[in-house]
């Protein structure tokens, strides 16, 4: 296959056209050819996958239009807009840097994820932050079900509604809600909120530019009951 290379010297955001330009290559380009600084705009991707995964220099991704599974996965230090939708596992696996989504994010939005930030603007779909280890993610609207099931460190901002089974067996990972949530998962619980919480909340909320206030949240985190396996609970928790 041929490989694709730009002059690194245009001061202008580099550009492909995914209706021109293969997936392959594209991606080849960016884990080969991309330093750090330089802007790429990546137009028509009309919900391919895998896009953008395993970048690892601090430059910028601006993906015009939707993207299907995967996108932005493994990120390391870059910056990925995706102006439209996500598929399933969008972020997952996320080291570093930021991923912003303005539109909807399918299930398993920054599954696994270990660190930098996830930015929804909109809904998120089920397990959203499923085994989140460190990341911090920051939803605009609602999520799905399951959503930080066994979450084990970062932070989760919900400025909607949630579904069933919030933060079932969470670890040390928390969870702030501004709705409400149908059900709380094993383990879960509310808890007061301290100052902490809202500088946390405030800098969260400041960083995807959203403007509610850190005190209409509520902070969930795990009771700690499930640590250690308990013989005689008969699995009920």
């Amino acid at each position: 296959m041929e490989r694709l290379t730009l002059d690194a010297t245009v001061s202008k955001p580099l550009s492909f056209d995914l209706r021109q330009t293969s997936l392959r290559q594209v991606n080849q380009f960016l884990h080969r050819e991309l330093t750090a600084g330089q802007t790429v705009q990546i137009a028509h991707p009309d919900g391919a996958h895998s896009l953008a995964v395993g970048l690892t220099v601090p430059a910028e991704v601006n993906v015009e239009g939707h993207v299907g599974y995967y996108a932005a996965g493994m990120n390391q230090q870059a910056r990925v807009t995706i102006r439209g939708n996500a598929g399933p596992g969008v972020a997952e696996n996320m080291m570093s840097g930021r991923v912003h989504v303005t539109g909807f994010a399918s299930v398993s939005a920054g599954a696994s994820a270990h660190g930098g930030r996830l930015i929804i603007d909109g809904d998120a779909g089920l397990r959203c932050g499923i085994s989140l280890k460190g990341a911090d993610i920051v939803v605009g609207g609602s999520v799905g079900s399951f959503s930080a099931f066994m979450a084990q460190a970062g932070r989760l901002v919900i400025c909607g509604d949630a579904g069933d089974a919030l933060g079932d067996s969470l670890y040390e990972a928390v969870i702030y809600i501004r709705g409400e949530a149908k059900s709380l998962g094993a383990d879960a619980q509310f808890e007061e909120m301290r100052d902490r919480d809202y500088e946390a909340l405030h800098e969260l909320l400041s960083e995807a530019d959203l403007t509610h206030d850190p005190r209409s949240f509520r902070r969930i985190a795990s009771a700690k009951q499930l640590y250690h396996w308990n013989a005689n609970a008969q699995q009920d928790y």
